[in-house]
């Protein structure tokens, strides 16, 4: 009887499963081939939409239905286009069946794959289980916009060295799109894992909006040109077919970005003074205000090493595109993992250093790569190795508690909160330290049910 049991919901899963999984691998795959455009027109300073893809060699334009399918249209035309018979890169499905890999593992990490599941089904939490993928699109969007983007960067970087703006600057307006939307959805809220990130209190959403609001004041300033560009000058000093040139003028540029700093330090600083101790907002403002502060966290760490490792070493430390790169990745994961990132990324690139010396030993040669991949490693290790990161955490600092594990305060232990009309008139709480006072104010809004709530878990 009990393998009969197993059985059917076994076969349960597969009926629920399978029909969107084969969708979001499909997308995956689409979305692929879109990053392949983006990937050959982005660095070339292409337009994306227009023209139509067609043959680089005889510049034939590709047909949906034969040539343009993702994956099944590379093996359809054997490798080669078919009027001209030039070989078309294998580098076309290879990316788009990652990016269907990559969003397929999505799906089944977030809602499959069930949390007994040992490691694979404690890696996005409670959260996304509980609640299911329509009630959870928004950051389910957001998720793979953040996977499609690192793997165009990446491609982007290692080939170029550099990062074009406009992938970053998208997945921070996805992020920032999602985590506004998401409140507004029906969710059931449960103990275990109240938000996909770490919330925030009012004096640190204070600061996220202040300083969110000094960049846009930054922006306006350099387009307005009050403001300059740093290394406007530099392809004056490339020569040739070299991707890098020796800049002599690091540490007069990082002044212009030093600059361009002052007006989100002085709206970060503003902002954490007004809401000083304000209590705990709701979770509509605690959602957007944990993916800003994300954004500021993710962006400071590498603009921080940049400004000063270059005013220290007289050239340019870390490339300004690594910086947008991880200030999208905090506005996506939130203000902790940017940190853990951060610090993991050495980690990547000590290990390539010492693969390349390996294949150096072996007569093969292997190609330098900027930092910018290294950062993409170490992301998807803390997104999708979260369970290992968090048990060496553990052993590294016994008795400290990461803040990524977002938790009800202990007053609604066991009590299933599902998101509703009330939503607006109690405020709830990420585990954080100063529980007394979040008590304080959960009673002062919620007032005799907090009150009953406390006697029911006595």
């Amino acid at each position: 009887m009990p393998d009969n049991t197993d059985n059917l919901l076994l076969i349960a899963s597969l009926y629920e499963h399978i029909p969107p999984a084969v969708f979001v691998f499909v997308l995956g795959a689409c979305v692929g081939s879109f990053l392949n455009v983006v990937i050959y027109r982005l660095p070339n300073n292409m337009r994306l939409l227009v023209p139509p893809s067609s043959c680089p060699s005889c510049k034939h334009r590709l047909r949906f239905f034969r040539e343009n399918i993702p994956i099944l249209g590379w093996v359809a035309i054997r490798g080669k286009c078919r009027y001209c018979k030039a070989p078309v890169s294998i580098e076309y499905p290879v990316i788009e069946m990652i990016t269907a890999l990559l969003f397929l593992t999505c799906y089944a990490l977030c809602y499959w794959v069930p949390m007994s599941t040992p490691f694979l089904g404690e890696i996005f939490g409670s959260w996304w289980h509980d609640n299911g993928v329509i009630r959870t699109l928004p950051m389910f969007l957001s998720l793979l916009t953040l996977v499609a983007g690192l793997l165009a960067m990446t491609v982007i970087d290692a080939r170029t060295f550099t990062i074009p703006i406009q992938i970053p600057v998208f997945m921070t307006i996805v992020a920032f799109v999602a985590a506004i939307v998401q409140p507004h959805l029906n969710m059931r809220h449960v103990p275990e894992q109240l938000w996909p990130y770490p919330l925030i209190s009012w004096t640190w959403a204070g600061a996220a909006f202040g300083g969110m609001i000094g960049v846009f004041i930054s922006t306006v300033l350099l387009k307005l040109g009050l403001f300059k560009y740093s290394f406007a000058d530099y392809e004056e000093y490339i020569k040739g077919d070299e991707i890098l040139a020796v800049y002599p003028h690091a540490r007069r540029e990082m002044m212009k970005e030093l600059l361009f700093v002052i007006p989100i330090l002085v709206g970060f600083i503003i902002g954490w003074m007004a809401f000083y101790e304000s209590g705990v907002p709701a979770l509509a403002v605690q959602g957007i205000a944990g993916s800003v502060l994300g954004y500021l966290v993710g962006g400071a760490f590498v603009w921080g090493i940049r400004i000063f490792g270059s005013l220290a070493f007289g050239k340019e430390a870390m490339g300004l595109g690594d910086v947008h790169l991880l200030a999208g990745v905090g506005a996506v994961v939130g203000w902790w993992d940017p940190i853990l990132i951060f610090f993991i990324a050495p980690f990547s690139g000590i290990l390539w250093a010492g693969f390349s010396v390996l294949f150096e030993k072996m007569g093969k040669q292997c190609k330098e790569i900027p930092y910018g991949p290294h950062l993409a490693v170490a992301t998807l290790v803390v997104v999708f190795a979260s369970p290992v990161v968090h048990r060496f955490w553990a052993v590294a600092m016994p008795g400290v508690q990461m803040p990524t594990a977002e938790k009800l305060q202990s007053i609604h232990v066991g009590v299933d909160l599902t998101y509703g009309e009330k939503q607006g008139l109690m405020p709830i709480t990420p585990h954080v330290v100063g529980y007394d006072k979040v008590k304080q104010d959960v009673s002062l809004v919620c007032g005799n049910k907090s009150s009953d709530m406390e006697k029911g878990h006595a």
